[in-house]
């Protein structure tokens, strides 16, 4: 089910490069195809975005933009179970995101200066949600809570419609319950497109988040310069670190929650015990034969997935580093130690009782997470995300004066002999 192999120094690299060419690749002809699509729609608007909705979707759905008493009712008629679940999660995701926000600040200095800087939310971000076989209304939590928190203005989702034209109700819920302004009914790279130019009905953002296929994440990678981005996300991945103390029957419950999003993610297991890797071994085998997505999961396993096996704890810890995983589990006898240890990560889940899912719905701490090692310099999305700042100067006449000097030799060194002459002129 797994490759159990030694964590020798060569194994594991040849791995890793395994993983960063399985996420690196380009294929031209998505990237034409999309770039094709970008052009018409903003060339002709509307026309061409329900040409593509029609062509790629089936049919048209019956209106583009989500009627508000639509999505009222979808509330009003859901499951009080799922409403109660996503009000938990809701509560915890925004006593989470409200620690993030920054305050913006004012310097006053004693010869007259003033400095400081302004921080407050984008006017409009865009919301991409899967709406078809694959609909996640745990992102609509994750992306528009933090939009929220950050002083968004607007918050505009659009979701592809299902076949019957109609929107998923459960997405339309967690519209509901995270205050999304406006919901279109559209999906692929023509709606990415539609939110980054405009067009006569759906209005222009200033950013777009949200997961979605190659086509969706391949529009943003083209569109990013026209319209700000979150990521390029890449497969899914989990990393877990775990020595003789941690229960097999968890660990590969854990593997295979994230082998089951795609053929394409990856599951590791790195491990300072064979017993351990051997016991996951047959757990897998056990535990997929009742699982709904056993073909997605086999695949992945068996392309992406391997179990290392370290002699020593922190070669361990080094292997993740490297990996720089999206998700690192340490089922260690003391994982509160690794807070410190591990640097390269986007979410660490720390104990037998903080599996990922935990951090994919409800605990609080946002589930958009760098993917295929870059974890080594990006962050999970946060509030810092959906705000701009800028910065103000006030000098006196006095002030300018004193720095007067330094700066007309600093521009002079630089050749910018204009930017002396701005100066200069203030002391004549």
């Amino acid at each position: 089910m797994i490759t159990i192999v030694p964590a020798d120094g060569k194994s594991e690299k040849e791995y890793m490069a395994l993983l960063r060419s399985r996420s690196t690749s380009v294929n031209k002809k998505v990237t034409e195809s999309v770039t094709e699509i970008l052009e018409e729609v903003r060339v002709h608007g509307d026309e061409a975005l329900l040409a593509y909705t029609e062509k790629f979707d089936g049919k048209l759905p019956e209106y583009l933009e989500v009627p508000l008493e639509v999505i009222n009712d979808a509330l009003t008629e859901a499951d009080p179970a799922y409403v109660d679940a996503l009000l938990n999660a809701v509560e915890n995701i925004r006593d989470f995101h409200d620690r993030q926000k920054q305050q913006s600040f004012i310097t006053a200095k004693e010869n007259g200066c003033i400095m400081g800087q302004r921080i407050r939310g984008l006017q409009r971000v865009g919301l991409y949600v899967p709406g078809g076989t694959a609909a996640y209304p745990s992102s609509v939590l994750m992306n528009a809570i933090p939009a929220k928190i950050a002083g968004v203005q607007e918050i505009v989702m659009v979701t592809p419609p299902l076949a019957d034209g109609t929107a998923n109700r459960d997405i339309l819920v967690a519209a509901a319950v995270c205050g999304v302004d406006r919901v279109f009914l559209m999906g692929g790279a023509q709606a990415v497109a539609a939110l980054a130019y405009g067009t006569e009905t759906v209005p222009k953002v200033d950013k777009i988040v949200g997961p979605g296929n190659i086509f969706v994440a391949t529009a943003k990678k083209l569109l990013y310069g026209t319209v700000d981005i979150d990521m390029i996300a890449g497969p899914s991945e989990i990393l877990i670190l775990a020595d003789e103390t941690a229960p097999a029957s968890y660990v590969a419950a854990d593997l295979m929650s994230q082998a089951e999003h795609d053929k394409l993610a990856s599951a590791i297991l790195v491990t300072t015990s064979q017993a351990l890797a051997e016991e996951t071994d047959r757990e897998l085998a056990r535990q997929i034969e009742h699982l709904s997505r056993k073909e997605i999961i086999e695949t992945s396993l068996r392309d992406y997935g391997a179990a290392f096996v370290c002699d020593t704890v922190e070669k361990a810890i080094e292997i993740a580093n490297e990996f720089a995983p999206e998700h690192c589990e340490v089922m260690m006898k003391n994982p509160m130690e690794f807070i410190g240890k591990i640097d390269n990560v986007g979410s660490l889940f720390l104990g037998n009782y903080a599996p990922e899912p935990l951090g994919d719905y409800y605990a609080g701490p946002n589930h958009v997470l760098p993917t295929s090692g870059t974890a080594r310099f990006f962050s999970p999305l946060s509030v810092d995300a959906f705000v701009k700042k800028s910065s103000y100067i006030y000098y006196t006449q006095d002030a300018l004066s004193q720095a007067h000097d330094d700066i007309v030799l600093l521009a002079n060194k630089e050749g910018l002999t204009a930017h002396a002459n701005s100066i200069i002129v203030r002391k004549q």
